[in-house]
């Protein structure tokens, strides 16, 4: 145990004697998180709403109907309560819900106005705004359409108003996709590549021939970066915290876990890269382009994973940051416990266990 250590400790100072792996470990993630400021964004589809209708009248009906019938939308189910509305947005499902006053008809037709609730849930700040803004168009359209004619100046006026991000700030959606990015490259990225420098400067042999076993020399490679990726987590959710002003309303220590978790994940998945790859640049090229733009295109990072086409939407359940992503929101933005977060979580045990098991399983071939 002495000796395994020792070879952590080398390990260390190895890293810290390399500019440019504390560059890339400390200086690019810090530098992504201050300059990624701008985020973009596609229309809207077959998003999912909820809909607590007061009234159940003839104008309720025809104003429902017209905004499922856009193409936009999608009921989920209708409420019972407005105290439902909290649980269903934590469930993470429905984007949207739209409450009706009582006696909607009747308060349209007597004083002319009639008054709807559109609460979209913010932690996408983007898609909050334009859920609004396309349930908006929709009833202004229909009531232009549909009650033109009529002598009084009907009138209906959506109230919105947002949840988990009443203000829009688009770096309450940047900054937990940031962090998945930055997480899954760092830590997969560099443990394959310090693994494929020792096979590709042909020192692996000479590791192997040392009193260690080879399960702790892959383990003494690992140990460093995960202490530095936990230490890049925890200035990543300082800098949103304090430096953004992103709320974390969830357990801290439950968001440090999972972080551990998905960081622990990306190791193995950086195991598994060094099996597969001989030299330092095959590791880099495969860490970069393999997992680099997946994470951006297919993670939900940038774009709704709804509006994609469904190879791709099946496609992006692979994507360890997905669920991540997933998981930080519901922590971070929602303040949810672990109980709307353990189906992400058994995910991301899962696919860990398996690129363990394929890396190990290919480095015994190589190794013997």
């Amino acid at each position: 145990m002495k000796r395994f250590f020792g070879f952590v400790k080398k390990e260390f100072l190895h890293i810290f004697r390399d500019v440019r792996t504390m560059i890339i470990l400390f200086g690019i993630p810090v530098a992504q998180l201050l300059l990624f400021g701008t985020v973009i964004t596609n229309e809207i589809k077959d998003a999912h709403i909820a809909i607590y209708d007061q009234s159940k009248d003839e104008v309720t009906r025809e104003i429902t109907a017209k905004l499922l019938s856009s193409g936009y939308f999608v009921l989920d189910q209708y409420l019972e309560s407005t105290n439902d509305v909290e649980a269903i947005f934590k469930k993470g499902q429905v984007k949207e819900v739209l409450i009706f006053e009582s006696n909607f008809a009747q308060t349209l037709e007597r004083e002319g106005k009639a008054n709807i609730q559109v609460i979209a849930d913010a932690s996408d700040p983007n898609m909050g705004k334009l859920l609004a803004g396309y349930t908006s168009g929709i009833i202004n359209d229909y009531i232009l359409k549909e009650m033109g004619e009529l002598k009084l100046p009907m009138q209906i006026e959506p109230e919105v108003r947002m949840y988990y991000n009443e203000s829009l700030e688009s770096v309450h959606l940047f900054v937990p996709g940031i962090m998945a990015m930055i997480l899954m490259l760092i830590s997969a990225m560099m443990t394959s590549i310090s693994i494929t420098r020792e096979k590709e400067l042909g020192t692996m042999e000479i590791l192997l021939v040392s009193p260690l076993r080879p399960v702790q020399i892959i383990l003494g490679k690992v140990a460093p970066y995960l202490a530095l990726s936990i230490i890049n987590a925890a200035i990543i959710l300082i800098i949103g915290h304090f430096a953004f002003g992103v709320p974390i309303h969830g357990s801290w220590i439950l968001l440090m876990g999972e972080s551990i978790l998905f960081i622990l994940m990306a190791l193995c998945l950086g195991i598994l890269i060094s099996s597969i790859a001989n030299s330092q640049m095959v590791a880099m090229f495969i860490s970069m382009i393999g997992l680099m733009l997946p994470t951006i295109l297919l993670s939900g990072f940038i774009f709704p994973i709804e509006n994609m086409p469904m190879p791709l939407q099946v496609l992006s359940n692979l994507m360890p940051p997905r669920w991540f992503i997933v998981i930080l929101k519901n922590i971070m933005l929602k303040g949810t416990g672990f109980l709307y977060v353990w189906k992400e979580t058994v995910i991301l045990i899962a696919m860990a266990v398996v690129f363990t098991a394929i890396a190990v399983r290919k480095f015994k071939v190589r190794l013997e």
